[in-house]
């Protein structure tokens, strides 16, 4: 009786990734000199802004990549644009750190060719609060604060299409239609796959709203629910093909493997730090937004193109 083989995959792209990988160690692509440094002026009453939200999110930016704090940050920027040759001014740590809080970061992406397959997804990631700090300086007993990402990835583009922070006692059914909330309404929707755990009639009923395909695997023991809605029609159909093919076969057949991508860009995510540096929950919303920016820029230079072997 012979075994089962795994399937081999061989990079078909090799020449434009590594070109792709080189131009990631670049600085130039995190500065446009036709960027809108300084705002223009908005006509109301009291003191305008010096900088734009472009020049926060690249200090931001900054920050992120290189993991160095606020101070530090203004130096480094400070230094690179008088490197690549721009006069311009550089806000000061303060400016960043109170414009961080109410900062709107738009996540740059390329769009799917054709109907978005969706990944969801969500990990934990550490973050510094008021209890670890006591616990350094007094030596008190130590607590530990969780911040919850939860993300949805094209599967063509691998881009991060839509991102979600809650605390550590949220769970994750409830942010999938948040998730879906974020896709452009006109933007058609092909299939969305989860785990397990998103075997909810709330999600459910979510995907079926955007006239999409459910690749949620059924709980086990999973029992029939009534047909009062279409998402419920469809996950039933689901378990009577579970029982039928197995569970192991309907995975296959529906080719929920895929989902191993959103696992590989949620640790990409802890690449760029174990644990975030701000404090206040609304800075820690902007840096995990920025993370995210910085790896679809990452990733709209370029990616491997495999292709099944053997």
């Amino acid at each position: 009786m012979s075994s089962w083989a795994p399937t081999k995959y061989k990079t078909m792209n090799w020449p434009s990734y590594n070109t792709a990988r080189k131009q990631r160690g670049s600085l130039s692509i995190w500065y446009d000199p036709e960027m809108t440094w300084t705002p223009p002026p908005t006509g109301k009453r009291g003191r305008q802004q010096e900088f734009s939200d472009a020049a926060i999110e690249t200090c931001l930016t900054q920050k992120v990549l290189f993991g160095v704090p606020l101070r530090q940050t203004t130096g480094f920027v400070k230094n690179l644009l008088r490197l690549v040759g721009l006069d311009w001014a550089v806000p000061d740590f303060s400016t960043l750190c109170c414009r961080q809080k109410t900062l709107n970061v738009s996540l740059p992406y390329r769009g799917a060719t054709g109907p978005l397959n969706l990944l969801i997804g969500s990990t934990g990631i550490k973050s510094e609060g008021e209890g670890e700090w006591n616990a350094r300086k007094h030596a008190c007993p130590k607590r530990r604060i969780w911040r919850k990402i939860h993300i949805g990835i094209d599967e063509e583009t691998l881009e991060v299409r839509a991102v979600e922070v809650t605390t550590s006692n949220v769970g994750d059914t409830p942010m999938l239609p948040e998730l879906l909330n974020q896709i452009p309404p006109d933007q058609n929707i092909g299939s969305v796959t989860a785990e397990g755990a998103y075997d909810t009639r709330k999600c459910h009923d979510a995907i079926a709203a955007r006239n999409a395909h459910a690749v949620i695997p059924p709980r086990k023991n999973a029992k029939p629910w009534k047909p009062t809605s279409a998402g419920a029609v469809t996950r039933n159909e689901a378990v009577r093909a579970s029982r039928y093919l197995g569970k192991a076969l309907w995975q296959r057949w529906r080719e929920y493997h895929r989902r191993s991508r959103v696992e590989t860009k949620m640790n990409c995510i802890t690449l760029l730090g174990q644990s975030l540096m701000s404090r206040d929950f609304d800075r820690q919303v902007a840096e995990i937004q920025v993370r995210i920016a910085v790896l679809n820029r990452y990733t709209a230079l370029g990616i491997p193109v495999t292709q099944a072997v053997g």
